[in-house]
């Protein structure tokens, strides 16, 4: 897992539920049209523990709050600075 961005996503029940169902594979499409995903870890966990500011989506150490599909494609960007 070196040199490799670290992509986690909630898929605890309250975050699953408000959208990253779909966020997953939204993310998971993006990752391998920019030919990404071997430069990234991606999985998912069982909740953050801060269900009321969800969904949630991590990136190495930062925790992002309220994400939907669409400003995850944001956030990544930003990342990738794509």
């Amino acid at each position: 897992m070196e040199n490799r961005t670290e992509i986690n996503i909630c898929l605890g029940s309250s975050c699953f539920s408000r959208g990253n169902k779909n966020t997953v594979r939204i993310i998971d499409e993006w990752l391998k049209k920019n030919n990404l995903r071997d430069k990234v870890y991606y999985h998912g966990s069982h909740c953050f523990a801060t269900c009321d500011k969800g969904p949630m989506l991590k990136i190495n150490d930062q925790i992002y709050h309220g994400v939907d599909s669409e400003r995850a494609i944001e956030i990544l960007r930003d990342h990738f600075k794509l």
